[in-house]
């Protein structure tokens, strides 16, 4: 492991040092790219209602569905704990975004990141639009900032899947603002933002950061899934394995399967409002973004099963509900640019991989408690790449190929190094300023009564 990550930081210097270089160059890219100004927008008051609709779907998907989802797999004595993570990532991130993470994100300054001219939420009054190019139909400007902001928080609460029965409280409060300052609004900003350099919003035939044009991103593969599982997966390297960690047959039985099914089911639901509503309007790119998701999730989950009934000679309820967690991953960069046939491949191919990362924890010794990394990271390139191949034309507007799939390669990659190696260092200053994880007593007692106060009885 040590030479892995020996490795990969020799690599990730590099690579850094190749993004800052190509972020100048992509500037006077960016200008030549740009399109002609549009015409002024109108209020759109159906596809308002979508997309106001759709934020609160996407908000349910951590309070309560993640919550519920990782709540239920952890040991009794740390379940109070586990939501708390995901409610406390809700609450800061939504201070945070609203002061200076929607302007670092969603304004122009160059490839790299945004500027602050909406720093505390500057110029957005009740009738101001969201202006192109994130919006092609006129929606309040507040819809649009509640909608994304709702993504950013279900990003952060994701990576404490990976450590949720051993990280300090308090020092996970330090690493959300951190991370999500660092690593989440630059890669944000890249893919969605205007003019970012993998492609963002606003940029018409764009060679691309490395030659092959915009990377595709509907609705956050990169952005969001990749980024929480490699995070996720620092966390788990640089906190070290919980005791007795040695093979799926000696962890602790999960509280409460019902409360994951619940959960995953709230997930499965919430994540039309993830995918559908990144069409930012109500359209037919919508309902085949809405069709397209469950599809995926279905075959995922089928897949999962039949590959779990194969392997262990049972089918488990964590396990399908593992599978379609997984499909939804998987089929969100792709949701907005394939069709039926796309969703099938990529949810059945998700299934089956996802599956098998899930074991690479106990091959190669990290302890990635509720497989972030296996589902999320893993989930999230299988769709990211797959996208290269099967994005159809007409519901894409972009052609299918080796060019768009190298172009998914630099994405992914892109979004890989930066999030690894900002996550490392993060985690690492904390750890030696005020430490990340629980004492021996409190991980083996429990977070809730040790740190909380409360429990279960």
């Amino acid at each position: 492991m040590k030479n892995v990550l020996t490795s990969f930081g020799l690599f990730a210097l590099f690579a850094l040092a190749f993004l800052f270089m190509q972020d100048a160059a992509f500037a006077q890219a960016a200008v030549d790219a740009a399109p002609a100004a549009p015409a002024a927008m109108k209020l759109d008051t159906g596809s308002t209602a979508w997309m106001l609709t759709s934020a609160l779907l996407v908000l349910m998907m951590t309070l309560p569905g993640l919550a519920l989802f990782y709540g239920g797999m952890v040991h009794k004595e740390s379940v109070l704990a586990t939501l708390m993570q995901a409610f406390v990532a809700t609450t800061l991130v939504t201070i945070l975004w609203c002061v200076y993470g929607y302007s670092l994100i969603f304004t122009e300054h160059s490839g790299f990141i945004g500027g602050l001219d909406k720093l505390m939420m500057a110029g957005i009054g009740v009738n101001t639009l969201t202006p192109a190019p994130m919006a092609s139909v006129g929606i309040p400007e507040t819809v649009y900032v509640i909608f994304q902001l709702t993504f950013a928080i279900i990003t952060c609460a994701l990576i404490f899947g990976s450590v949720a029965t051993r990280i300090k409280f308090s020092s996970a409060i330090v690493f959300i603002a951190l991370w999500f300052t660092i690593v989440y609004c630059p890669i944000a900003h890249w893919v969605w933002g205007p003019k970012g350099m993998l492609g963002g919003a606003g940029i018409d035939n764009y060679k691309g950061l490395f030659g092959y044009g915009s990377a595709l991103d509907f609705a956050g593969g990169t952005v969001v899934h990749i980024n929480a599982g490699i995070a996720g997966l620092m966390a788990a390297i640089v906190l070290g394995k919980r005791k007795g960690f040695n093979s799926s047959t000696e962890q602790a039985p999960p509280y409460n399967i019902v409360f994951s099914v619940i959960g995953a089911s709230l997930l499965w639901v919430g994540w039309f409002g993830f995918n559908a509503g990144s069409a930012i309007a109500a359209n037919g790119s919508a309902g085949m973004a809405m069709l397209v998701t469950h599809v995926a999730t279905a075959a995922a989950s089928l897949t999962w099963m039949a590959a779990e009934w194969i392997t262990r000679g049972k089918p488990s309820v964590i396990g399908i509900i593992s599978g379609a967690v997984a499909g939804l991953v998987a089929i969100t960069p792709a949701s907005g640019f394939v069709d039926f046939g796309g969703s099938l491949i990529i949810g059945g191919v998700a299934g089956i991989i996802c599956f098998w990362a899930c074991s690479l924890k106990f091959k190669f010794g990290f302890d990635d408690s509720l497989d972030v990394f296996g589902v999320h990271c893993v989930g999230g390139i299988v769709g990211a790449l797959l996208t290269g191949f099967l994005v159809v034309k007409e519901i894409g507007n972009a052609d299918p190929g080796w060019t768009q799939f190298m172009a998914q390669v630099g994405g992914v990659g892109c979004t890989i190094v930066w999030s690894g190696v900002m996550s490392w260092i993060i985690l690492k200053v904390i750890d030696v300023i005020m430490g990340l994880r629980v004492d021996e007593a409190t991980e083996h007692a429990g977070l809730d009564l040790v740190i909380h106060g409360e429990k279960l009885h």
